[in-house]
């Protein structure tokens, strides 16, 4: 056990000092004698009660001593220190969103799919990057769930609005919804080991929603930032609110995206589709999910409630010394 306030335990132990003190060196009262009083002390009865009373006072100032020296500990604030080592799951997911012109009508309801992709999810680490003709980094991946729900609860009270700075640093590039560099911004958002390569302890997994719309000449195609994706073993499960059944032409921007995102070894799912959110989080979950032990950390907790149960136990105690004490 440490205490965090030592210094109380002194201060309470002089204060105490200096009421006894001060008490000791009170005037003694004057004492008036009466007429053949030594008889009435000497009858057992009234000697008898003298020791009850003089114990009462020994117990209550026993009493009291403990009552002070347990508040002045709870005062001083006890705590517990301990390492310990949390488990954490190797799974990490990139929410990565398209905000150009075509998404505007969905964006808040893929915001609420987002939501409850976060809520299904227990232990891994989750990140967001929206991207137009740029990419901008939302929030790191985190495991602070509490952290993630705000920040997509702000991008969707942001997208049900279009307007603010939700949108800066999305604009910076040439053109509009550059899907290629976007999905190659969400797969360079993992972070890679020392050497460069994929950390072999963790699954990596985005979540592209997009209509796969082109408008312009990105740097990455969508096949290349596909390929980009397999090199660091990152699978891609698409969410397409565009999926206006175009047919089944390989050129077509649908089939396009479901191929890419299956050859990563993804899924892909129209956004009225009921089995997006359980089908994403089964096949996140369906990756390798050996938990493994994080840095050790120190834990201080405090311990009040020992002190306090006594001082409680000794306040009680006072009170019905107290009482049998009254006259």
């Amino acid at each position: 056990m440490e205490l965090s306030y030592w210094w109380i335990l002194p201060l309470a132990a002089a204060a105490v000092g200096c009421a006894a003190w001060l008490s000791i060196r009170r005037r003694p009262q004057k004492v008036r004698h009466i007429a053949h009083g030594e008889r009435l002390t000497a009858l057992p009865a009234y000697q008898h009660a003298l020791r009850q009373y003089r114990t009462r006072l020994v117990l209550a100032a026993v009493l009291g001593a403990v009552f002070l020296a347990a508040t002045a500990t709870a005062a001083a604030r006890p705590t517990h220190r301990s390492t310990v080592q949390p488990e954490i799951r190797n799974r990490d997911i990139v929410l990565c969103l398209d905000v150009s012109g075509s998404m505007t009508s969905t964006d808040a309801a893929i915001a609420a799919v987002f939501q409850k992709l976060a809520g299904e999810f227990d232990g891994e680490r989750i990140g967001m990057v929206i991207f137009d003709s740029s990419s901008v980094q939302l929030f790191p991946l985190t495991d602070d769930y509490h952290y993630a729900t705000e920040q997509l609860t702000q991008a969707k009270d942001a997208l049900d609005s279009g307007a603010g700075s939700f949108f800066d640093g999305t604009w910076n590039g040439e053109g509009s919804s550059l899907i290629g560099d976007g999905l190659a911004s969400c797969v360079q958002s993992f972070p890679d080991t020392a050497d460069g390569s994929p950390d072999p302890r963790r699954s990596r997994s985005v979540v592209l929603a997009t209509d796969n719309f082109l408008s312009g000449e990105p740097v990455f195609t969508l096949e290349e930032a596909g390929a980009l994706a397999i090199s660091k073993n990152v699978k891609v499960h698409a969410l397409n609110p565009g999926d206006l059944d175009y047919g089944d032409q390989p050129d077509q921007p649908g089939v396009q995206l479901r191929a890419t995102a299956e050859r990563t070894g993804g899924t892909y799912f129209t956004l009225d589709s009921p089995e997006a959110v359980p089908g994403i989080v089964q096949k996140v979950q369906e990756t390798e999910a050996t938990s493994y032990r994080a840095a050790p950390q120190a834990v201080v907790a405090d311990t009040p409630a020992w002190p306090l149960g006594i001082a409680l136990l000794a306040g009680t105690g006072m009170l019905v010394l107290g009482w049998r004490l009254d006259p």
